[in-house]
């Protein structure tokens, strides 16, 4: 996962303005007490920050992976 994936993804479940809040303020145990931001910047993978956000704050497996967006015809 790209850090832009990361990105894409928060802001579809959180909303764009709370999902920057989010990472920047969330500490995560998961991440050794660092918040998502904190995490990134220190080279954890995207993938593994983003776990670690869903779990803490309680996301569906079912929406982990984005939107279900009709294809273009």
């Amino acid at each position: 996962m790209r850090h832009s994936r990361f990105w894409v993804l928060a802001e579809d479940e959180f909303g764009a303005a709370y999902a920057h809040t989010l990472a920047g303020s969330t500490h995560l145990a998961a991440l050794g007490g660092r918040t998502a931001l904190e995490a990134l910047d220190a080279g954890v993978p995207p993938r593994e920050v983003w776990a670690a956000l869903c779990d803490a704050m309680d996301v569906p497996e079912e929406r982990r992976h984005g939107r279900d967006t009709p294809k273009r015809r």
